[in-house]
């Protein structure tokens, strides 16, 4: 009798339990996921932070959050975490009355782009799993990811030139407002020049000596096709190779910018979420390099304009530094690059290993 009796009294417990789950289970619980940084490389690694709170006076047998992200996301193996086909993530938490629980997942960025792993399915069951709410929500969890930049011995020869032959041609004229130190007049010395404190103290003329600058600036330029009747999306093993060109791109921009000269680029292909084609004209200033980083992580390999055409669009440049990045030369595009030529731009050509290397 007693044994029907707890059987009975069980049954009660466990259809109460499953009541109280099915209109309350997710009444009272916040779930919040973010990365541990805003912006990342392409290779390093960042954590994903998962935070859930139980408000109520209710236990929680099990609970599991589940969200479609992207493959080039890689989590390690780890205790109450499933992902399945690398691409479907799962975690499983069991919550005390008013218990707040918060986990780390480690992930490891593989790929340049602009990722949002804030979608995210709540369900909550009962022990026997008689019943189960559902809960759609979207909380903010946004990486930027960076290509991955190269060391100078990997960037090609006449990539590693152009650095050098631009920053050597910022000593071209005086710039009166940098100055960098203060010397004995010399005849032939600008009156405007005299540093009249410094004359005083000294007891003899002074003059302010001035930093050199330019107006250099480098647009690099990358062709998103293969060929030159190419259209559309590209292979995975043709992908790499612009892949390559990107990261030759951000390596080139970030060190030109380093020596004070003003960078920027362009290509005949789209940003996520935007159509057409991507031109940032050349520019130095505070910020500048992660502007561009931003750009470069957003890119999409998608062909969305022909070349030949592309170049057109900027026959309005002027005195400009061209480094083109292409996976081939025709006579047509020679035309092209003549016709920059022609307009005061210097234009210097690389050419893409089809393995995506150096060429």
């Amino acid at each position: 009798m007693n044994g029907w009796v707890l059987m009975v009294a069980f049954a009660l417990i466990a259809l109460a339990q499953s009541f109280l789950l099915k209109h309350f289970g997710l009444r009272g619980l916040k779930y919040t996921r973010s990365f541990n940084k805003r912006t990342a490389f392409e290779g390093e690694e960042a954590e994903l932070v998962e935070v859930i709170r139980n408000d109520r006076l209710l236990f929680i047998p099990w609970l599991r959050a589940e969200s479609r992200i992207s493959p080039h996301l890689r989590f390690g193996r780890q205790e109450n975490l499933s992902v399945a086909g690398e691409r479907y993530h799962k975690s499983i938490f069991t919550l005390r009355p008013f218990q707040q629980i918060r986990r780390r997942h480690i992930v490891c960025l593989t790929h340049r782009g602009a990722y949002d792993a804030g979608n995210v399915a709540l369900t909550v069951g009962d022990l026997f799993s008689m019943n189960a709410e559902n809960l759609q929500l979207y909380t903010p969890a946004q990486i930027l990811v960076y290509p991955k930049l190269l060391g100078d011995q990997d960037l090609p020869l006449p990539v590693s030139r152009l650095q050098g032959d631009l920053i050597v041609r910022r000593h071209v004229i005086t710039d009166p407002f940098l100055i960098n130190g203060i010397r004995p007049y010399q005849p032939g010395d600008q009156r405007r020049d005299i540093h009249w404190p410094a004359t005083a103290r000294m007891g003899a003329l002074q003059v302010k000596t001035h930093d050199y600058t330019a107006d250099t600036k480098l647009l690099v330029i990358i062709n998103g096709q293969m060929s030159e009747n190419q259209w559309g999306d590209l292979m995975d093993y043709e992908q790499n190779v612009i892949e390559h060109a990107i990261s030759i791109a951000a390596t080139v921009c970030l060190k030109v910018l380093e020596g004070g000269v003003a960078a920027g680029f362009a290509c005949n292909m789209p940003l996520e979420g935007n159509e057409g084609t991507t031109i940032l004209p050349p520019e130095r200033n505070a910020g500048r390099d992660e502007e561009l980083l931003s750009a470069f992580a957003r890119l999409k390999v998608h062909r969305s304009r022909n070349f030949l055409t592309f170049l057109e669009d900027l026959s309005y440049l002027r005195n400009t530094d061209i480094l083109l990045l292409s996976s081939y030369i025709s006579p047509l595009l020679e035309e092209k690059m003549a016709m920059l030529r022609a307009l005061g731009n210097t234009v210097t050509v690389h050419l893409l290993d089809r393995k995506g290397g150096a060429a």
